[in-house]
């Protein structure tokens, strides 16, 4: 078999690997095995090829690595409304009872809420920002009371 065909079928071998993690790292790999049957096809020899794999897989995955794409977000699950669907929801306060403090109900159950530093307190409606254990963190709705 020629050495640009098993060149390929290790590139796809990756790219079908490259569906299941998620992410794009084996997709370079893949592209620099795809460059080095470019150069088997080219006539270069064996030795060649291999360094051009090497070379494409390394600044591929620098490249990767730079760029948006391989940079992992650290997303603080306590604010994130695709973690915690409370994130988002409007909860009504009747009194604070002078504190920055106070309980409610919420989903049937009585809930301790804390309000977010800068927000003023007071009757009305709130927003939950983030939740602490058992507290929700709450602001302000946009537009209003």
């Amino acid at each position: 078999m020629a050495d640009w065909v098993l060149w390929l079928i290790a590139a796809g071998v990756l790219v079908a690997l490259e569906m299941f993690t998620g992410t794009f790292y084996l997709l370079m790999i893949g592209v620099a095995m795809v460059m080095a049957a470019v150069a088997a096809v080219l006539g270069a020899a064996v030795p060649l090829q291999f360094a051009t794999a090497a070379i494409v897989g390394i600044v591929a995955t620098l490249l990767l690595r730079r760029s948006r794409l391989g940079r992992i977000e650290r997303k603080d699950s306590r604010r994130d409304p695709n973690v915690n669907l409370d994130i988002g929801q409007e909860v009504r306060v009747t009194d604070w009872g002078g504190l920055r403090t106070t309980r409610v109900m919420y989903r049937g159950a009585l809930w301790d809420v804390e309000l977010e530093a800068g927000v003023e307190a007071g009757p009305g409606r709130f927003v939950i920002h983030e939740v602490r254990g058992n507290r929700l963190i709450v602001g302000r709705p946009h537009g209003g009371h």
